[in-house]
């Protein structure tokens, strides 16, 4: 595993070939992300890349353009094909200067067959995330991307990130039924406080910007996307499901397509590319 370190001004940033995850971002000493592991599971990173799509298709399966596709797990703890391949896939480094990295992944198996760039850029007060992926298939197919970032959680943490629905979570963790009301404890709507219980829910009608902040180490950051990605799903473990787990992280993943867009009409937000097309998608994270 090599580890890439850009420096700007008071921020830097360490990036793993592995899986093309962040392992660290900070400002001066401080964790705008979580620390990783340094251990090659991006589970344990700080962030990873969500390419050709994030989160599950039900029944690992999907029809398109009359043609049915199947997928295989890619994880052992998962009945399904979790995030796409590029988490878990070995990245090249194509170029890097002292605050700029870019890295590719080539997808060349499976259902999916593509290449995708991922180039991070340092600047004196944010982080800028750059996804494209080329579909380098025989056919057209249903695209999504998204990234997957660890944030540090206190008592203080707030969120605000706008939402007019939420998808219900059933079996095997998949989105269930769709619901325009909003609970209390999951209106993100104004600066709210996350819960300490399990939440893994998938939200609608974002306008791709979410405020974090954290009065504890002093600082906010601020999301955005570009294009503006249309749904975010949260994410809050707990100790029953991860040991350990002392509330002390959660996920906030902006994603171009809502989860499992697989199965609704015309592929949802998902982009059809025909061979040799592309798509990108921005997330800057800016510290104040």
């Amino acid at each position: 595993m090599t580890l890439f370190t850009l420096t700007k001004g008071a921020l830097r940033l360490e990036v793993s070939d592995r899986g093309g995850v962040i392992e660290g971002f900070w400002r001066q000493e401080t964790p705008l992300l979580r620390s990783g592991k340094k251990n090659g599971v991006a589970t344990d990173s700080s962030c990873f890349p969500l390419v050709p799509f994030g989160n599950r298709v039900s029944g690992n399966r999907f029809a398109w353009q009359g043609k049915e596709y199947h997928f295989v797990p890619n994880v052992t703890w998962d009945e399904h094909y979790l995030h796409g391949d590029g988490w878990l896939g070995e990245w090249c480094c194509e170029s890097q200067t002292d605050d700029t990295l870019r890295l590719e992944y080539r997808q060349r198996t499976g259902v999916y067959r593509y290449r995708v760039a991922q180039v991070f850029q340092l600047a004196t007060d944010r982080l800028t995330m750059t996804l494209s992926v080329v579909n380098e298939g025989a056919e057209a197919l249903p695209f999504g991307l998204g990234w997957h970032p660890f944030f540090p959680l206190a008592p203080q943490t707030t969120v605000q990130a706008k939402a007019n629905g939420y998808w219900l979570e059933r079996e095997q963790w998949l989105a269930g039924a769709f619901s325009e009301q909003l609970p209390g404890e999951l209106d993100f709507n104004l600066p709210s406080p996350l819960p300490r219980h399990w939440l893994n829910n998938g939200f609608s009608g974002w306008d791709g910007v979410a405020q974090i902040s954290q009065p504890q180490a002093g600082y906010q950051l601020f999301m955005e996307t570009e294009p503006s990605a249309p749904c975010y799903f949260m994410f809050v473990s707990d100790p029953v499901f991860n040991p350990g787990y002392a509330f002390d992280f959660f996920c906030l993943e902006p994603m171009s397509h809502a989860p499992d867009d697989h199965h609704r009409p015309h592929g949802g937000d998902l982009v059809e590319l025909t061979p040799g097309e592309s798509m990108s998608l921005r997330m800057v994270l800016r510290v104040v």
